[in-house]
């Protein structure tokens, strides 16, 4: 097979990076084994497929290429009742509702949305772990343990619902062809943080610190004096609402916070804090 750049087509050809990919999870409680139900991302020419296969998963894979596509029916037809291929964007296909897994080397330029999509299948049906190949780079920012440069609105969203645990790294030579960068494995492992209510207003939490990280240079108090633009996406929530509810809050003490938190930046707080603001902006019915 030839690897498709418009795709960001990279396959992966170590077969000791294959195997810890399918061995992570195992590490933190959650095996692949037969009562699982794996849904891979991009497979390509397979080899991280036939490692799935191989622990007698269910798998489920998503693939658009067409070459891919072909490539796989040969080699899998004799597995049907345990290998399914659907032929569809992984961003726009109906995953199965039985999902346990997913384990993918994912391009790099749908990483993001495809993290947006996982949260929330996971929102309703319950994942065991996660396994992604990602950049280096990307891997920091959903950890967000490369200093504060790395904490960001990615790995804050993430963190409502997973542990976010780095593993190997990944040099660029186990690719074909090599990408520039190295990358790293990522284990998501389920998590349920105290003090996040049931009915916690997720959209609002992701709105608000994409709006501030947008420009962390400066700080808080100016951040949130102005409107973030999709701020209409939320349910509920308008231009003036929001100029009401931070003119308010700005004016109020948080305990929860930092002393003269308004004057911070937003990579000055901590994930807690992020929680603690968005709660506070979501008791402020002003209309």
């Amino acid at each position: 097979m030839t690897p498709d750049k418009s795709l960001g087509q990279h396959f992966l050809l170590d077969e000791s990076v294959i195997a810890r990919s399918i061995q992570l999870p195992s590490e933190h409680g959650s095996p692949v084994n037969r009562d699982s139900h794996v849904l891979e991302v991009g497979p390509g020419p397979g080899s991280l497929t036939l490692g799935i296969l191989r622990t007698g998963a269910r798998l489920t894979a998503l693939e658009i290429d067409e070459e891919a596509v072909d490539h796989l029916n040969r080699v899998f037809t004799t597995n049907e009742e345990q290998f399914s291929l659907v032929k569809q964007d992984a961003l726009k296909a109906q995953w199965p509702d039985d999902i346990t897994h997913v384990i993918a080397n994912i391009p790099y330029s749908i990483s993001s949305p495809l993290l947006e999509r996982i949260q929330r299948y996971h929102s309703e049906t319950p994942l065991r772990s996660v396994v992604l190949l990602v950049q280096e780079e990307f891997a920091e920012r959903m950890s967000m343990r490369g200093g504060p440069a790395s904490a960001g609105p990615l790995g804050l969203s993430l963190w409502l619902d997973f542990e976010v645990l780095i593993d190997a790294k990944v040099p660029s030579s186990s690719f074909s062809p090599s990408p520039r960068v190295n990358s790293r494995l990522i284990l998501l492992r389920p998590i349920e943080r105290t003090g996040i209510a049931p009915d916690f207003n997720r959209r609002l939490f992701r709105t608000i610190t994409q709006h501030c990280f947008a420009n962390r240079r400066r700080k808080l108090r100016t951040l949130l004096s102005s409107t973030p633009r999709r701020i209409s996406r939320v349910k509920g929530w308008h231009k003036d609402r929001w100029k009401g509810a931070s003119g308010e809050i700005l004016k109020s003490e948080i305990p929860e916070l930092p002393e003269d938190w308004a004057n911070l930046r937003p990579e000055n707080l901590e994930t807690k804090h992020w929680v603690i603001l968005s709660d506070t902006f979501s008791t402020f019915n002003v209309e």
